[in-house]
């Protein structure tokens, strides 16, 4: 049976490697406060793929869930009982909620969370996107711009390998992907959304190609803020704290089964906290 929410002692935690920097322990005890979980705790993990399997293993009815950050995002799929449409869409899991039963199954807030973002901001439909990488975020981005975009998307890569990686994803997503080379990116920034999935620095060279009146980045950094290309734009700025705080509190309703989640909270916390890091 699912956890009840009251006064027993519940535990839930983000798992990672790396992990310390991770904002969610941030972000879920925010939100255990204003809900009143008193009893509720959240930490966080330093665990790789190859321990993914026993700390499941070691886990007890006191738990309710689990956040995924890399790389245990496909690792854990194996070891689950149940993923959801929206996780095996992208075959990946940032969430498992867990019942006292010891039933595991398996969620992907990311992709639901990026669409409540661009939401927030009125950014309903697009005719057309960009996504700048093709990493494990660039297939949850396909999922979430299948939700949002009307048109077609080109994603701009740095390899025909990458490339076809996309298409495929594409494909079993049942978005319009067109590839194009990373070279060519400053073109990609004259869409009506352009997703950033790279890591830190991948993009600061295409900062001073910024159009003059852009439409919506979302830039999926978080640490440091702003990257040279969300400084540099003329237009709507959606950065990782938006996706991180999003899918965050789609993960306190899951496992808690309190909802809605208290965002503003959740949001304040996560500043407050990036905001400490750089003083």
């Amino acid at each position: 049976m699912p956890h009840p929410v009251s006064e027993t002692a519940t535990r839930a935690a983000v798992l990672g490697s790396p992990i310390a920097h991770s904002l969610s322990p941030v972000l879920h005890r925010a939100a255990y406060a204003e809900l009143g979980l008193d009893a509720w705790t959240y930490d966080s993990y330093e665990v790789d793929e190859q321990g993914i399997a026993g700390f499941l293993a070691d886990l007890d009815d006191t738990w309710a869930g689990l956040s995924l950050t890399m790389p245990l995002k496909r690792a854990v799929l194996p070891l689950l009982d149940e993923v959801s449409e929206t996780a095996a869409s992208v075959e990946a899991v940032n969430t498992v909620v867990l019942t006292r039963d010891g039933h595991r199954a398996g969620d992907n807030t990311d992709i639901p969370g990026m669409v409540a973002a661009l939401e927030e901001r009125g950014i309903g439909t697009v005719e057309s996107a960009t996504v700048l990488g093709a990493g494990a975020t660039a297939s949850s981005a396909l999922a979430a711009l299948s939700r949002v975009c009307e048109g077609e998307v080109t994603a701009y890569v740095r390899s025909e390998e990458r490339a076809r990686e996309m298409r495929g994803w594409g494909e079993r997503l049942g978005v319009a992907v067109r590839t194009a080379d990373w070279a060519r990116a400053a073109e990609g920034l004259r869409a009506p959304l352009v997703v950033s999935t790279t890591p830190a620095g991948a993009t600061d060279g295409l900062a001073h190609a910024v159009p003059a009146s852009g439409g919506t980045l979302f830039d999926v950094l978080y640490d440091p803020w702003p990257t040279p290309l969300a400084a540099a734009w003329n237009g709507t700025v959606l950065g990782g704290l938006d996706l991180l705080v999003h899918q965050a509190v789609l993960q306190v309703e899951l496992m808690t089964g309190r909802s809605p989640a208290p965002l503003a909270a959740m949001r304040a916390a996560g500043e407050a906290q990036l905001r400490s890091r750089t003083v």
